[in-house]
Formats: C-alpha cells, structure tokens, sequence
C-alpha cells in the first residue's frame, strides 16, 4: 500500500459521523487534515485544522479553501466530500425547503469543493476526490425521492469527473454505503439506527484503503453494505 503520511486533506461534514471517523483515521496515517463542518469535532491534534463551513454557500466554500491552502507550502490533494443529509416523505408531501436543501448541501456542495481544489491538483499532478453517495444513489427508495436524486446526481458528476481528470493524475472516487450507525437517520422518520447497522469506522477504512492505492490502480465505484442488517 502506498504511504499517505504528510499529504493534505480537507473532509467535509466532520462534527460526527462518517466525516469524523475519516479525520481520525487520515491523522492515524500521517495525513494533515482540514475539517470543515458547522460544528467543530472534539480532535485535538497538531495535524488538525477545524474552519466553520457550509458546504451549500459557494462564497463560504472558497473563502475556506484559501484559509485552507495557507496553512500548507503544498497543495491540498485529498477531498472527501462527506457532508450531507436527508429528509424522507410522499413526493407530493415533501417540504420544499427541505428538498431545497438536500440539493443545495448533496449536489452543490460536491461541486464547489470540488471545484475548488482541481486547480491544485491539476498542477500537482496529483489528487484524489472521494464523494460519499449511498446505495440510495444506485436504487429509488420509497419516500426517499428527493434524497435518492441527490446521490444519482453525485454518482453522476462523479463518474463525468473522472473522465475529465484521470489524465492530469487526480484520482475521483464515489462510495455507495448501505446503512451506517450515524446522525443521519434522526431526520429519517422511517428507519431507526441500530448495531446491525455499519459503523462509521468502517467506511472510514474503505476510504483510507483507496487512497493507499498505488498510482495507477483507480477505485471508480465501491458499494458497500451490512452483511447482517437484521443480527
């Protein structure tokens, strides 16, 4: 496996959760990592940085990655584009500012972080982008509609992004995980987290395991699931 030790990330959505348990394990690997959440991580670690962010705010998101980039001689050249959320209900019964926000904060945030680390990388030579979509990015789920179109938009840009940046050394990657032991599910009405579930640990692992891969070896789409999610 590849060394990581001494690159520079910046992990999106890091107050809990998957974004949490990722800034944990990057720091075990030697990487510098910036957190950006709305609230900052109990992580005290010289290698970690916390800048309060909204993914959703294109001003916000550029603003941060300058106070980002300063902290470092070198590019930053690993985005995990964690933060999201969810809300479920009847298509017809679905609040519009919720729908709203799921595409502001799933979708567009995917783009303007992206957008805004390229430019370092592509001169670098080197990057890697991993976006965290779900297995709702793969398959409709009932009452999930607006969640579901906004991981098949992730998939989407995922895939397109790829395509245009493999060439310049960047590396994009797109994790479909089942159901994680996280936050999320507080405003899914429909399903309760529970044990059976993944732990955010382990998607943490998947992460830092692709960007552990040697160069030319490129983890394009990697679904995951519970194997037991009944006991």
């Amino acid at each position: 496996m590849l060394s990581i030790e001494g690159r520079k990330a910046i992990v999106t959505g890091v107050s809990k959760g998957i974004g949490y348990a990722t800034v944990k394990s990057l720091l075990d690997s030697g990487v510098h990592v910036v957190g950006w959440g709305r609230t900052s991580p109990e992580i005290n670690h010289e290698k970690f940085h916390f800048i309060k962010t909204d993914v959703s705010n294109a001003e916000n998101v550029y603003s941060s990655f300058e106070q980002s980039q300063a902290l470092f001689d070198e590019p930053i050249d690993i985005l995990i584009n964690n933060a999201g959320l969810g809300f479920d209900g009847k298509i017809e019964e679905m609040d519009d500012l919720q729908w709203k926000t799921m595409f502001d904060t799933n979708v567009h945030g995917v783009f303007f972080c992206s957008k805004a680390v390229i430019p370092g990388m592509k001169k670098a030579g080197i990057g890697h982008i991993v976006n965290i979509a779900s297995i709702a990015g793969i398959t409709g789920i009932q009452n999930m509609a607006g969640y579901c179109g906004t991981k098949f938009a992730v998939r989407g840009i995922s895939h397109s992004m790829f395509k245009e940046l493999r060439d310049f050394g960047i590396k994009v990657t797109c994790i479909y995980p089942g159901s994680v032991q996280t936050g999320f599910f507080d405003t899914i009405s429909s399903v309760t987290a529970n044990e059976n579930m993944m732990q955010p640990e382990d998607i943490a692992e998947t992460i830092v395991h692709c960007l552990q891969s040697s160069p030319n070896y490129h983890h394009i789409d990697i679904e995951v699931r519970p194997l037991k999610p009944k006991g």
